[in-house]
Order: C-alpha cells, then structure tokens, then sequence
C-alpha cells in the first residue's frame, strides 16, 4: 500500500446532502483517490437511509446508517419504525441513527425527539446493531437514556465535548468520532485537550462531509468532502504523536470491529 494513501475509513459522510447533488460518484472516485477505501454514509431519516443503502448495493467498500436524526423527529410517518425494521436488514445497513437529542435547535419538541431516540434505542438493542449518536446541548439526558437503555455499542458522531463526557461515553463501552472541529483553533480547544485521553482503540475519524471542513486547509475549498479526511487525520497525528498509517490501520480496525465487517467486506 502507497505511504500516501494508507486506506482511510470516513465514518461519517452526508452524500446526498443538497451540496453534492448530481456528484456523489465524483465524490466517492475522489474520496478513493485520495486513499479513502471505505465510506460510511449518514442517515437522516428514512427516505435518506434508503438513498444510502442504493448506493451502497453499487459501490463496495461503501456502508450506511438507518435512523431517524432528532431534527426529523417530528416529521416521521406512522409505520417509520417498520420501514426503520426493514431497511436494517439490507446487506451494507451496518448502525441505527443518526440518533439522538439536539436541544441546541430544538427542530422537533424535545418530548418528541426523546421518544423517537427511545423507540431507535430499543430496535438497535432488538437487532443487536450500534448506534450512531448525534448530541448537542443534551449531553445529560442523553446520556441517562443510553444508561437506562444499557446500551454499549456505538459511536458519538462528530464528538464536541469534553473530557468528562469522553470518559462518560468511554465508560459505556462507546466509540469516539473525530471531525475537522478538532482543527478548528476557535472552538476545538476542549476536544484538543480531551483527545489526549482517547484511546486508540476508541477512535473513528469523519470528516461529516459537506459540513465541518477543516479550518487548516488553505485555501479553503467550497465544500467539505471525504478526499479531505486526511486534515483530520493529519492533527490527531500531532496531538497524540503518532503516524498516519497507525492511525489509518487502528481506526480501520474500530470500524470493522464496531459495525461487525468482515475482512472482504472493508
């Protein structure tokens, strides 16, 4: 394998967000190209999770979420939670989710979003799938609810916190993912100091692409993309000094280990 490309896995990637319209296969060729071998795509609800799971069935290497995230969570019809049932057992349907609470925009009535998020916890536990986490200004509710859901495989998306909550996800049995907030010398300053308490075992990057590009990539593109996972990489390198193809190698590994991937799989 080329030193360059050491065959990154981006563990979050919003393909048929609005940005990429009429280029997701130019996305993936250049995620590719760039030493990204595998995609996990995100979904938002359930004709999004389907979008995904089509691309998927036509592009090896490529996997997807199937969930219901918290903005959505008043917008789902009656029989979401069969189409929910069904989409999980589709080949390359490896997380529930994007799941989870954001009391931050409060898109759906908080009561609604915690019955939806409650309803998605239960089914990951039926189907013995992760799940994959969103969280913004709810760390402790959330956090109750997985405690009482005695849930304990799964990953924090896009993780913004600080030690104390990283070491509450660990303590769970979670997964940590790392995005370009972490290159972000405004914000970023909290998740700086809290990765140093990550393990590595722990650890999956995203680049959440078409959103949070990397503030240390100059000049600044227009978007966001998986060919750019390598910035991310590139400061968790420096923070926890250590080189990209360990890094590439070890979050290759949490991936497959958490969404159960064999080795012709990813």
């Amino acid at each position: 394998m080329d030193n360059a490309k050491p065959g990154w896995f981006d563990c979050g990637v919003n393909l048929f967000s609005a940005q990429f319209a009429g280029v997701e296969q130019q996305i993936w060729l250049q995620a590719q190209q760039a030493g990204v071998s595998n995609m996990l795509l995100i979904g938002s609800d359930i004709t999004e999770s389907r979008q995904n799971q089509q691309f998927c069935s036509s592009h090896s290497g490529c996997f997807t979420t199937a969930g219901v995230h918290p903005h959505q969570a008043a917008k789902v019809t009656e029989d979401w939670l069969a189409q929910l049932n069904h989409l999980l057992a589709l080949p390359a349907v490896v997380a529930v989710g994007e799941c989870g609470l954001d009391f931050n925009r409060d898109f759906s009535p908080r009561l609604v979003q915690q019955q939806i998020f409650a309803s998605q916890l239960q089914l990951a536990k039926q189907q013995k799938k992760p799940v994959y986490l969103h969280e913004r200004d709810a760390f402790d509710t959330q956090l109750a609810m997985l405690t009482e859901q005695q849930i304990n495989q799964g990953v924090a998306h896009c993780f913004t916190g600080d030690s104390s909550q990283l070491k509450a996800y660990l303590d769970l049995g979670l997964y940590i993912g790392i995005t370009g907030w972490l290159c972000d010398e405004r914000r970023g300053q909290s998740l700086q100091q809290a990765i140093r308490y990550l393990p590595l075992d722990r650890i999956l990057l995203e680049t959440d692409a078409p959103y949070l590009l990397p503030r240390t990539i100059k000049p600044r593109p227009k978007y966001n993309e998986p060919a750019l996972l390598s910035a991310i990489a590139a400061e968790v390198c420096r923070l926890k000094n250590i080189d990209s193809l360990q890094l590439a190698a070890v979050c290759r590994d949490n991936a497959r280990s958490l969404f159960k991937l064999t080795g012709e799989q990813a």
